[in-house]
């Protein structure tokens, strides 16, 4: 008689060549749309789910059989920790799908604030020809990195071309490809002091609430820029307000935010020198294939019986 097959619930269609390869490994593959999913009596004996956020609506108490969670994501603040420490769900994300986009968008987030490319923008727009003298030189500066996982690496990887000094802040100051020098998270206002350009790439957890705060950004050059790609509660929103309001910070280029959307009415649309993006920075033409990768490569692990790739430690938030 053969093995029963282990049922895998996928909240996104990756294809039926994709999901072909996937039922090869001896899964059944149950494909159901993650919006608003709630939870069916063909769930009962679900041992893995891949998805990015259905949690909101889907009860995964009810899963009885659930074993592994498989995250479309690399950030876990949707995922409802409580219920997965509870019953020992083991979860992994997509640590390293979407660094070499988030990578390059760092290095444009930085060229675009030196370059003023905002600034010629407008002119563009107005039809105005105006030559600004004021444009500033990356060779040389120092590029602060808080946080050195796969996202920094991959953007630290691409800094190397531009003359720049890059360090970084991890937990315990342990050394990093790419990175000239590391500091441990105690020492992060010594980081931030000689930083030019801040980078922000950390990860959510309560410890890392309003790490950049108003005492952080004090710290901090008055002619630094900030670049955050991790994620809006790690910045006190409103004291970056407040300093740039007053004028400090050549730029800050920022792709997440305390809300989103971001709100009509906050005053970051308002500073001109503050370049928006809509969470966009991981988007590329080959996220879907690079997901894909991940996912299909801890599948066969777990029908092997072998350790997964990219566990996360539920408890400590990454």
């Amino acid at each position: 008689m053969a093995d029963k097959l282990k049922k895998c619930l996928v909240t996104y269609n990756y294809g039926s060549d994709e999901i072909k390869k996937m039922e090869e490994l001896g899964y059944e593959i149950i494909v159901k749309k993650e919006h608003k999913l709630t939870y069916d009596t063909e769930f009962e004996d679900v041992e893995v789910l891949v998805c990015y956020d259905p949690f909101e609506s889907l009860d995964i108490l009810k899963m009885k059989r659930l074993k592994w969670i498989q995250l479309s994501s690399i950030g876990i603040d949707q995922l409802p920790k409580d219920k997965v420490i509870e019953n020992n769900i083991i979860v992994t994300n997509n640590r390293g799908g979407y660094s070499i986009p988030m990578g390059e968008w760092v290095v444009l987030s930085i060229l675009q604030i030196y370059k003023k490319q905002m600034d010629m923008l407008k002119n563009r727009l107005d039809k105005t020809w105006k030559m600004d003298t004021s444009l500033l030189e990356f060779y040389g500066k120092t590029v602060g990195f808080v946080g050195t996982g796969s996202i920094a690496m991959e953007a630290a990887k691409r800094l190397q071309g531009f003359g720049v000094r890059v360090v970084g802040m991890n937990t315990k100051g342990k050394e990093v490809d790419y990175f000239d020098s590391c500091y441990k998270r105690e020492a992060i206002d010594e980081m931030l002091a000689i930083s030019d350009i801040v980078v922000i790439a950390i990860p959510e957890t309560k410890e890392t609430y309003h790490l950049l705060n108003k005492e952080r950004f004090l710290i901090m050059k008055d002619n630094a820029a900030i670049v955050n790609i991790a994620r809006g509660s790690i910045i006190d929103e409103d004291a970056l307000i407040e300093e740039l309001q007053k004028g400090r910070f050549i730029g800050a280029a920022l792709d997440v935010f305390k809300e989103e959307p971001l709100p009509k009415e906050s005053l970051l649309w308002d500073i001109e020198r503050v370049l928006i993006t809509p969470h966009n920075s991981w988007v590329s033409e080959k996220r879907n294939t690079r997901r894909f990768e991940t996912v299909y490569d801890n599948l066969k692990r777990y029908s092997k019986g072998e350790n997964l790739s990219n566990v996360v430690n539920v408890k400590r938030g990454y």
